[in-house]
């Protein structure tokens, strides 16, 4: 069964080793092509992250230089990696074709400047999380104390978003700041995300946000970091799944993705360690949901809540 995955972070790994990893082969990936290529992944959503020690003036600069890499290391030398620059690009890809969509996890590279968001569109980012875990001069993410909400710049920038039909991603914001992208956002998706009410933990949506997530027409990307899925212990496929079930009781079973936070994780499930293992947790879901709602979770869900001319509000 063909995936859609809505957040990886190869790119940074790729940047911080240029001349080590390899996007065909190299086994330190989580996610390179040969992985993806064994999991059935049709589509990879690669994540533009800049770590929190880059200097603000050069932030920028280190997005266009993961950018470049995309284009030099994954397009050019992968003729099947084709890049998805509009939602329609989706239902043109052929069956020996990976898609593969820029995002950005954190609006921090962009520091006050709308013109470099707008570059950004330019170059083909059609997902924007506002911060990671800290504050920025847009809005406050999950690690924040303070816990404010949107700064006017950050309602600003999901504005764009909402005339780019760009998505707005609310998985690494604090609560104040998700409720402020959920009352102007007309594109709000949580690309890694998990539950809450299972395990409590601040990157977890509560069931209040996954109802109200799900009523905008958003969908939750559920993560594989075992760290936001269980308290202790080995974590498996079906500690996972218990976090789709969750979401499946509060309405949200066309709602349900799959993004596995692959290379922006230092620990993995068991039976489900990179890309390659996609395929174990689709035959685990099989045992517990029905064909069609697991196509859902494994790619339909987010072709049928992408932006376009249907869903336009």
């Amino acid at each position: 069964m063909k995936i859609i995955d809505t957040h990886c972070d190869a790119l940074v790994r790729l940047w911080n080793k240029p001349k080590e990893l390899r996007f065909s082969d190299s086994l330190e990936l989580h996610t390179n092509l040969s992985r993806l290529q064994a999991g059935e992944v049709s589509a990879q959503c690669f994540a533009i992250f800049v770590p929190a020690y880059i200097k603000t003036e050069q932030k920028f600069q280190v997005a266009l230089e993961q950018i470049d890499i995309f284009h030099k290391e994954i397009l050019a030398k992968h003729s099947n990696v084709k890049h998805i620059t509009s939602w329609d690009d989706f239902d043109h890809l052929k069956p020996n074709e990976i898609g593969a969509m820029l995002t950005l996890e954190g609006a921090d590279v962009i520091s006050d400047d709308l013109t470099k968001l707008r570059i950004l569109y330019h170059l083909g980012v059609m997902s924007i999380g506002l911060t990671w875990n800290g504050a920025n001069l847009c809005a406050d993410g999950v690690q924040e104390k303070r816990g404010a909400g949107l700064t006017e710049l950050g309602e600003m920038v999901v504005t764009l978003n909402n005339q780019e039909f760009v998505q707005t991603d609310v998985s690494h914001l604090s609560e104040k700041s998700f409720w402020g992208v959920l009352e102007i956002a007309d594109y709000p998706i949580a690309s890694h995300s998990n539950s809450r009410a299972l395990y409590d933990h601040p990157r977890n949506l509560s069931n209040q946000q996954a109802e109200a997530l799900f009523k905008r027409n958003g969908f939750v990307g559920i993560g594989f970091y075992p760290l936001y899925l269980k308290v202790e212990g080995m974590v498996s496929i079906g500690d996972l799944i218990t976090h789709i079930d969750q979401f499946c009781s509060i309405g949200g079973v066309n709602h349900i993705c799959l993004g596995s936070d692959f290379d922006g994780v230092e620990v993995t499930i068991k039976d489900l360690e990179n890309s390659a293992m996609y395929q174990n947790l689709i035959n685990e879901l099989l045992k517990h949901y029905k064909e069609e709602e697991v196509k859902g979770f494994a790619y339909q869900n987010f072709l049928n809540h992408r932006p376009n001319l249907k869903n336009i509000p």
